[in-house]
């Protein structure tokens, strides 16, 4: 009963303008690796068990329609500049950009990184490394974790290598609420951005075995575990009003590439659910790039919402700008929209209502408001995504198919001719960064822009 009432307390002050109190938030994102759709219990997971993640969501607001990128490192670029990846380099990210980080430490907020980085090559390139981008305090890996081991650093300087994989969630929260505990004072910007679940999985021995959904849920259950530990001690040091937390994922479940990731396990579950969305990580449809949001800001962000205006990770950069005072970069184009009004309830339908999909720095797909058009003749796919579809175009209604199902382009040419205007427009950029993972062998020739893929 006591539960039900707070939510129904917070849902009434929506309403009311942001605070003086308010006026310059706390931000938190916590930002898993390969977490799909449906990996969530508030995003229908009959397996795994997420309590405080799931209070989290009825505390503040779900959002259904939610776009990340497809992979790790266009992902993470994206989120910190608010570009798309075609202009923010990947993992190919250049010291050039400007981060979320940046532009809040000008603001006087404390800041800091912890956990993967994944955008500077996986290599140690000081001006492009977490201090050299805004960051105060760094703490993590530069890369991923597919050896089964990572590398790890405080800040610019290498701390030693691990393979307890099981330990790094809680690793990772312990530094995070010891920012907290130092920064409580001040304004502050924690980017939470775990290890897990990505491809190498493990969970301690408290929670392994313990869930319905494998070893993959099991270390679903532990970050949820570690979720609530940040949480909690947001409340203990009194930062629980006045703190935005968002709750994501980088991309889609690698749930396509099973037959490597099985047999790294033993044989067990070590991959997630897209849920009733198409195909997974890696691809242009649905499963790659949907992916679960929750924000919380209490008395601010309606509770107990669920929304489904298109909404991105893009959109968090002029969004906090908006929040604590900073203006994005105008030197640049930045591809986010300002979503305050979604965030306060003050606009159901959001500043979005599009959004394009890219794979490496060919543009794929395109949705507008229900519809979604996958683009003919493309030619770059992720070796792991065996669902490439057919060659043509493909149209969706994804409020009434949100899995993909039936391409109706023939019944509706007037919607296909409008998405492929709305594909042919985009502003592309003069020269395209190399979107490989690793640093090329010999310098790559600049490249000139794709300017479509049909």
């Amino acid at each position: 009963m006591k539960a039900r009432t707070l939510v129904i307390v917070l849902a009434s002050a929506v309403a009311l303008p942001v605070s003086a109190r308010a006026a310059r938030p706390n931000i938190v994102i916590v930002f898993t690796d390969d977490q799909g759709y449906g990996d969530l219990g508030c995003f229908g997971s009959q397996t795994i068990r997420t309590p405080r993640i799931d209070r989290l969501a009825a505390e503040g607001t779900r959002f259904t329609n939610f776009y990340a990128q497809i992979v790790c490192g266009p992902s993470r670029s994206a989120l910190l500049t608010g570009r798309q990846p075609v202009r923010s380099g990947g993992w190919s990210m250049p010291a050039s950009e400007v981060t979320l980080a940046e532009l809040l430490k000008q603001q006087g907020y404390a800041t800091a990184g912890v956990g993967k980085w994944d955008i500077s090559n996986r290599a140690a390139i000081e001006e492009r490394m977490p201090n050299a981008k805004g960051f105060d305090f760094y703490y993590g890996t530069l890369g991923a974790n597919d050896s089964g081991r990572v590398a790890l650093h405080e800040n610019n300087t290498a701390v030693g290598e691990t393979r307890d994989l099981a330990g790094l969630t809680r690793i990772y929260t312990d530094k995070a609420i010891a920012f907290l505990q130092a920064n409580k004072e001040k304004p502050f910007f924690l980017y939470l951005a775990h290890t897990m679940p990505h491809s190498v999985i493990d969970a301690s021995p408290e929670f392994r075995g313990k869930s319905k959904g494998g070893l993959y849920g099991d270390t679903i259950e532990e970050l949820d575990f570690h979720t609530g530990r940040l949480l909690d001690a947001l409340d203990r040091l009194g930062l629980r009003d006045n703190t935005i937390v968002v709750f994501t994922s980088d991309n889609g479940p690698w749930s396509n590439n099973q037959e490597r990731l099985g047999p790294r396990h033993n044989g067990e579950i070590a991959w997630g659910s897209s849920g009733p969305l198409r195909e997974a990580k890696g691809s242009s449809y649905e499963g790659g790039s949907r992916v679960p949001c929750i924000v919380r800001w209490p008395g601010q962000v309606p509770a107990g919402r669920v929304s489904d205006a298109i909404f991105t990770t893009l959109d968090f950069l002029p969004t906090f700008g908006t929040l604590t005072g900073f203006k994005p970069p105008r030197d640049r184009i930045i591809d986010g929209l300002d979503q305050t009004d979604l965030l306060l309830g003050r606009n159901p339908r959001g500043a979005r209502d599009h959004f394009h999909y890219f794979v490496q720095n060919e543009l794929h797909a395109v949705r507008q408001g229900a519809w979604k058009l996958i683009l003919p003749n493309r030619k770059v796919f992720y070796g792991y995504v065996k669902d490439r579809g057919g060659n043509d175009v493909e149209l969706y209604e994804l409020v009434r198919d949100i899995g993909e199902t039936k391409n109706v382009a023939r019944e509706n040419p007037a919607v296909v001719e409008r998405l492929l205007k709305l594909a042919q427009s985009f502003p592309w950029p003069e020269k395209l960064l190399d979107p490989r993972i690793g640093l090329p062998v010999t310098p790559a020739a600049p490249k000139q822009a794709k300017r479509s893929a049909f």
